[in-house]
């Protein structure tokens, strides 16, 4: 085995002239390999709906699964005739070569690829010697024989194969002839595509540039690449093969994918036709990209990654005081191109290392003028308030109110008097503390937590007390609140909790500790978060809480007005 496997020593030479090609082809493994992730499933629905939004993106293909190897995506290509209607984005079925001394008219995999009744199918075939040897059991020229007789079949049946050379990148490192003659012997049979695949994700930019300049002179046919992040570069690794010609670039929108994923078609797209002027999906629909990744996450049921490049909500999230005060005369002096074009936005987090001008800014966003002094004055709060805890950056309707309190604003909804919650822990009988460190996972199945609170309030000159009981105090907090002014505000039964986050901000002073609340609230069309922060968890919570009803009460006044100037 050489040492360097993109040296002379294996004929790879140096690397052929950079030749970019005009257009490449995106192809989405979502479905398939991207459902191999831990703690991802997908059901039916969620392939189909998936593959709507893949649709609509404008991919090239949309690989749906293995037919034949399960129940759910037999019945996704039995469905998928019927219920998608797929505009821009061809639906390709996944699955293997024959069977080592099988036959290619018997072989069950290469029978249900038929049945699945796409115009595209992709195979996959061993080309690492090792794996051959190893895993199959056989010989090479067995494997090479697979190959070429499964391509030959499927062409036969009139279909376009993707042919998928598992392992390349080490088959190529251990065996370069045998790796070639796998490729050879599947374009001889009549392949569309040779797809370079990276199984164990571990190949570098400048192997990969190497290795698919040689497959280039050696093989006349287009060249397909399929990398894994294993080693942080599956994004790289395919617009290092692009930069060598490569014409298709398999990987799912968001990087989904087993261990650490594949590469991420969120960011490879606008890589290629942003930085490099490649064509991949159409133009008008770069901007599709935040919204479908954010889409396909809710899908998913995968919380996005806010530093994911491109599309994630801190992608052109500005901190720095320096960065928004040149931001603020010259758009691009900090971003590297404009978030309009993968439909995201610039956003100016406030935060203790915060200017002048990133509070202008935002303010200017929610229509508010501040002068100098007012600026300075709330500069001098949100700085001092963030030395307590408080962190504005996550907590984006706690800073709108407070931007608004500087402005002169205050809010009249309500005025609290106090509140006051109590839990009670009821037993039948007697329970001995020690018997639950015995047996912890044996709770006392006839105790019972009731937790009971109390807010009084004046809403529109009237003192109101109302009590509620809950399955903790800030469930019912919130539910004594809603019941003393939800009958003066109606809207606010649109207003919804979606997430309470807790965090010890002093872990070492113990149960004595400030902490932090965040809380997520919406009303089912603007989502916002509310901070609070005390040594006392109620009190942080209930901070929190007041601050995103009084916001929610704020926006849909606004949305009121507005719409009442519409009418």
């Amino acid at each position: 085995m050489s040492a360097d496997p993109t040296g002379p020593a294996n004929g790879a030479g140096g690397l052929a002239p950079i030749q970019l090609p005009a257009h490449v082809d995106i192809y989405d493994t979502t479905l398939r390999d991207g459902s191999q992730q831990e703690g991802l499933s997908l059901t039916v629905e969620d392939k189909l709906r998936v593959a709507e939004q893949l649709d609509h993106l404008g991919v090239a293909y949309i690989e749906g699964g293995w037919p034949g190897a399960n129940p759910k995506d037999d019945e996704f290509f039995r469905r998928a005739p019927s219920e998608l209607s797929l505009s821009r984005a061809k639906l390709v079925a996944f699955g293997s070569t024959r069977r080592p001394g099988g036959r290619v008219e018997t072989d069950p995999t290469l029978r249900s690829l038929v049945e699945a009744g796409t115009g595209s199918v992709c195979i996959v075939a061993k080309s690492w010697d090792y794996h051959v040897t190893e895993a199959l059991r056989t010989t090479l020229d067995e494997a090479r024989a697979m190959a070429a007789e499964s391509v030959a079949f499927l062409r036969s049946q009139g279909r376009e194969v993707f042919f998928d050379a598992e392992h390349f990148f080490d088959g190529y490192r251990s065996d370069r002839g045998f790796a070639l003659s796998v490729l050879e012997a599947a374009a001889g049979a009549g392949a569309a595509v040779l797809v370079l695949c990276d199984t164990n994700g571990g190949a570098l930019p400048h192997e990969v540039e190497a290795v698919v300049a040689d497959v280039r002179r050696q093989l006349d046919l287009p060249i397909g690449v399929h990398f894994h992040n294993d080693s942080g570069c599956a994004v790289a690794n395919s617009v290092a093969a692009v930069r060598q010609g490569a014409t298709q670039v398999q990987g799912c929108v968001n990087g989904y994918g087993e261990r650490t994923g594949n590469a991420d078609l969120a960011v490879t797209i606008p890589n290629l036709t942003l930085k490099l002027g490649v064509e991949t999906i159409a133009r008008d629909r770069l901007e599709l990209l935040t919204p479908v990744s954010h889409h396909l996450a809710e899908l998913v049921n995968v919380t996005p990654y806010p530093q994911q490049p491109y599309v994630g909500a801190s992608a052109f999230a500005h901190k720095a005081g320096l960065h928004v005060s040149a931001i603020a005369r010259r758009r691009d002096a900090y971003e590297h191109v404009a978030p309009e074009l993968v439909g995201n936005g610039a956003r100016f987090v406030v935060s203790e290392l915060a200017g002048r001008s990133t509070l202008a800014l935002k303010a200017a966003e929610l229509g508010l003028d501040l002068d100098g002094a007012s600026a300075g004055a709330v500069l001098d709060r949100l700085k001092h308030l963030e030395h307590e805890g408080y962190h504005f950056e996550a907590a984006d309707g706690s800073l709108e109110l407070l931007l608004r309190s500087a402005s002169g604003w205050r809010q009249e909804f309500f005025q609290l008097e106090s509140f006051r919650v109590s839990t009670e822990r009821r037993s039948p009988e007697p329970v001995d503390p020690s018997q639950h460190l015995e047996r912890p996972d044996e709770p006392d199945a006839a105790a019972s937590l009731v937790t009971e609170a109390t807010v009084k309030v004046h809403v529109a000159g009237e003192r109101i007390i109302a009590t509620a009981e809950g399955t903790g105090p800030v469930h019912a907090l919130d539910g004594a609140l809603r019941r003393a002014i939800g009958p003066f505000f109606a809207e606010l039964a649109r207003v919804h909790l979606t997430d309470y986050r807790v965090r010890v901000l002093d872990s070492a002073a113990g149960t004595g500790a400030v902490t932090r609340v965040l809380l997520d609230s919406t009303d089912g069309e603007r989502s916002w978060s509310t901070i609070g922060v005390s040594d006392n968890i109620i009190e942080a919570s209930w901070q929190a809480l007041v601050d995103s009803v009084v916001l929610g009460l704020l926006v849909a006044g606004t949305r009121s007005e507005a719409e009442a100037a519409e009418r």
